[in-house]
């Protein structure tokens, strides 16, 4: 009876040891499995959040790709509004020469003064027209002074336009209808420099008038102011 009951407390002890034994290992078990299913876990979020950063680079790429694209347009508009402003404003100088060429505007600017007179003395016995100013002379300073770059002129004040006819009658000249009498003033607009040389060429203008008796007087001006052309018709 006595070995029975020994036999019995050596087996609950022994099954409580196994008991003891298996819980432990469960536990321990359970505790080393643990750690790997949160990084598991973790390892999956991580995964996840890279992913969408990657979707989202490749996204800002697309999106500088079309910025650049866009950039490189606004440059190219940019651009041809410069051409098309410095196209406008050529043409609005063309415009502005063309109406002060035909006498739209007034005009005013640096240039020279010619003054023809008639000869102060006549021979006794020679011809009086070969000693006054006739509409050739004028002519001839008129359009050496247009080859020469004049950009506007004016006889006695009265600026010329591009029908403008002249001619003599006796002492006085005609211009557009309008009389006047010697001296007569020619004024023009331009290089000061460049249109006395070129009435002062050797055996040119001023050789010619001076062979005609014809007393030049050409001097530089800072400035000569000349009304539209419209106006003086309107006054006419």
């Amino acid at each position: 009876m006595n070995k029975l009951k020994t036999s019995s407390f050596i087996l609950f002890i022994i099954m409580l040891i196994v008991g003891i034994l298996i819980s432990y290992s469960y536990q321990v078990t359970k505790e080393t499995q643990s750690p790997n299913h949160t990084s598991s876990q973790q390892w999956e979020k991580e995964y996840e959040i890279r992913k969408l950063l990657i979707e989202q680079e490749k996204q800002n790429r697309k999106l500088q790709q079309l910025l650049f694209k866009k950039q490189q347009q606004v440059t190219e508009m940019e651009e041809k509004l410069k051409e098309e402003k410095q196209i406008y404003y050529n043409l609005v100088e063309d415009v502005e020469k063309l109406r002060m060429f035909v006498g739209e505007v007034g005009v005013v600017g640096q240039g020279i003064e010619v003054t023809l007179e008639d000869a102060s003395y006549v021979p006794e016995g020679g011809n009086v027209n070969n000693y006054i100013v006739h509409e050739s002379h004028l002519f001839k300073v008129i359009n050496e002074l247009l080859i020469s770059g004049a950009s506007a002129i004016s006889i006695n004040g009265q600026r010329l336009f591009h029908n403008t006819y002249i001619y003599c009658n006796g002492p006085v000249v005609t211009v557009d209808g309008n009389q006047y009498p010697a001296p007569f003033v020619i004024r023009a607009i331009g290089d000061p420099e460049v249109l006395t040389q070129a009435l002062n060429i050797a055996g040119g203008v001023l050789d010619q008038l001076a062979y005609d008796n014809i007393v030049v007087k050409v001097e530089k001006k800072n400035e000569i102011r000349m009304e539209p052309l419209i106006k003086n018709q309107t006054t006419n």
